[in-house]
This record gives C-alpha cells, structure tokens and sequence, in this order.
C-alpha cells in the first residue's frame, strides 16, 4: 500500500510557484518523490500535485471535488477563505448548469465574432503608440486597454464603469486586501452590478450580463444569488488575466534570441509561440484552488484518504520534464501534449479560446506594425508584480 506521509523534509511551504518568468526550482525537487504533504499560511495541511499526468487526474477525475469546506479550514495562501458559490466553487452537475449559461456567449462562432473589435482596438492602440514614439510602456499602451475593453463589450460594461472594476479584479486578486477597502471596493461593485442587471431587465440585451438575466427571469435555470456570482466570477478572473499574459508573451519573445524576429519572418507560428509561452511562464503566482478526495485515491506515490485536500500546481505539471523535454527553455518549434495553462476538466477555461484569439491578433498586428521592437531596458530592471495572485510585469519598456 502507497505510504501515507511523505517525509520530513518535504514538509516546508508555502513557497510562491513563480519568482517573475521562471518557475520556482523547488517544484522539480518536489516531483521526484511522492506527494509531499504541505503546510500553506492559511487553513491546514494539503496534499501538493505537481506531477502532469497527477494534476490532470485532480482536475478532471470526479473523486476530487472543488467545493470547499464550509468551516473556513480552505488551504489557502491568504487569510479570506473564497467564496462557496459561483464557477469556481461548484462540481457538476451544478457546476454544468451555470457554465452553459455563460458559454454560449463562448463559442467558436460567437468568439471569431469578436476578431474584428479586437482588432481595432490593437490598431488604436498601436496608432497612439506610435504617434507617441519610443520608448513606450506596452503594458500600459497595449497589455492593459484592450483585453478589459473586449471583455466588457462582451459583458455590456458601460465605459465609464471600466476603471471601477479594473479596480476591484486588482483588490480581489492581491494576496492580502485590507479589509476596509474590500469591503468599500465590494459596495461599489455589487451596487454597479445591480444597476446593470436593473438595466437589462427594464431593456434586453444580448451581452453576458442580459443573457444571465434571461436565464434567471424567463428560463428559470440559475438563480439571483447565481445570476451576481457568476457576473462577479467572470468580472473578476478574466478582467485581468489575458492582459498579463500578453505582457508575460511579448517579454518572452523579446528577451530570447531571435524569438520575436522569427515571427516576424514566419508570423504563422505566432499561434505555437503563444502555446509555448502558455506552458512556459505561470500565469498564477500562487496556487490553484484546491480539491478534496471524496474517496480514499492512490495518487503519486501516497494514499489520499476521503476529505483530504490536494492543491494541483498547473505551473509544475507544465514543466514535468516526463512530458516536455528540456522543460525550462522556450522552444518555438516544440511538439509536445497539451499544457494545463487553461486547466483541464470541468473547469477548463470558459474564456480560453478568447483569451487566445487576443492573444493571436495583439501579436500579428505588434510584428507587423513593429518589427524592430526591442526591450528598452536591461532585463534585470524589468519589474514584476508582486503581492498578487498573477505573475505579469508592472511595466514592459520597449523601443523600436
């Protein structure tokens, strides 16, 4: 029978799963042996996943359930235990009925649908940077405006409501929010939230926020509670998230040796390019939710007994040298198993094919408008976020 506890020295965490672009060396000591059983700052013990095929097993086999416990004992990197309802608290078949909701709105048509409002939003960025001259901050000129602006187009966000909730997806995601201002900052956007739900009752839309108003008042499907958390949910992950992956991309490209070039030459590998950097470069610089056995499992060497937690770090599984060869380098070229980026299973990215699509068309229209763009600082004076759920760069300097 697998042991039960891993040994002593395996026991010390947390430790953040990456320090700017580099994935934390720990997690390939880690690998080698069995799960090791970790202490993380807030709510117990837990089980750490870091193995590929390990993680995809947590995130996809029905054993292991999402739902946290209701007595705040969630391993946790902060102190604030998260919420138990919405998308990300939820296992099928619940949490089926509230994704199918929202994932019309996500579909292959619906999503190409968006190509043309992306890219102009690019060009006017593009245009105003240019017209600036270098150096420019990409993150600012290009990373920040238009994934927010996509994203609240598509959930019918007035424009003058962007910076409120760009301010409550930075608090939600910061590691430690003071308590005052999260709960000054929630006020506000609950009481935003209701007014644009108020707004679609009186008059439908066909955006995000009146299609669950629709799916509340006239096809009985998910309930009011339902109905805020999954807005909240949507406002909250993926306000934030595609625009530190388009600075983490364009880092990537230009801090190798002709990475960027390349594209240049052969903008038709840009879409393996943004896989690889994907698979290389956590996104999260913590870990992922955790789950909870529903039945004694076997899992990487240990026995995992009913109700135990285990925290899967996608981050590590991309990088399990079983599955891609030479993990750690960047490789345009690679051919390799799907990487966990977007996670796997029921709880697979509802917005991941618009979040590549972005990602797809911000790079074309950057290597064509800026084929000599360059870092306008050295490397190591590039600053990262700190104190945040998500790993991107606070600025990103570039010249041409």
């Amino acid at each position: 029978m697998p042991p039960t506890a891993p040994s002593p020295q395996q026991t010390a965490c947390p430790f953040p799963v990456s320090s700017g672009p580099a994935l934390n060396p720990e997690y390939a000591a880690l690998r080698r042996g069995p799960l090791p059983r970790v202490r993380l700052p807030h709510g117990g013990d837990a089980w750490l996943v870091t193995g590929y095929q390990d993680v995809r097993t947590v995130l996809s086999d029905a054993r292991f359930s999402i739902v946290a416990p209701r007595d705040g004992e969630q391993p946790r990197m902060r102190s604030g235990a998260r919420a138990v309802s919405g998308l990300f608290a939820l296992d099928p078949p619940e949490h089926s009925r509230l994704r199918s909701v929202v994932g019309r709105n996500f579909t292959p048509r619906r999503v190409d649908m968006l190509r043309g409002r992306i890219a102009e939003l690019t060009s006017a960025c593009l245009d105003r940077m240019e017209a600036a001259g270098p150096p420019a901050d990409l993150v600012a000129l290009l990373a920040a405006p238009v994934p927010p602006g996509v994203l609240c187009a598509l959930m019918g966000v007035p424009e003058e409501n962007h910076g409120l909730f760009e301010d409550w997806a930075r608090l939600i995601l910061s590691h430690e929010p003071r308590p005052d201002e999260m709960a000054r900052k929630f006020e506000e956007f609950s009481a935003c939230l209701r007014e644009m739900v108020a707004r679609r009752r009186a008059g439908p839309s066909d955006d995000i926020i009146g299609t669950m108003v629709r799916a509340c008042d006239e096809e009985g499907r998910i309930s009011e509670d339902e109905l805020y958390a999954v807005a909240a949910d949507l406002l909250s992950a993926g306000f934030l998230s595609t625009s530190d992956q388009l600075s983490v991309l364009v880092h990537a490209l230009l801090a190798g040796p002709r990475r960027y070039t390349r594209l240049v030459e052969r903008p038709d590998l840009i879409p393996a390019a943004i896989e690889e950097v994907l698979r290389h470069t956590p996104l999260l610089s913590a870990f992922s939710f955790p789950r909870y056995a529903t039945e004694d499992v076997e899992l990487g060497g240990v026995l995992v007994r009913a109700g135990e937690p285990v925290v899967p770090v996608v981050a590590a599984a991309n990088h399990d040298p079983g599955v891609f060869p030479d993990p750690d380098r960047i490789d345009l070229d690679r051919d390799a198993a799907p990487h966990l980026a977007f996670g796997h299973g029921p709880h697979y990215c509802v917005g991941a094919q618009l979040a590549r699509l972005e990602l797809r068309v911000m790079t074309e229209a950057l290597v064509s408008r800026f084929p000599r763009l360059t870092l306008a600082v050295p490397e190591e004076r590039l600053s990262w976020r700190t104190g945040h759920l998500l790993n991107g760069l606070v600025e990103l300097p570039v010249t041409w």
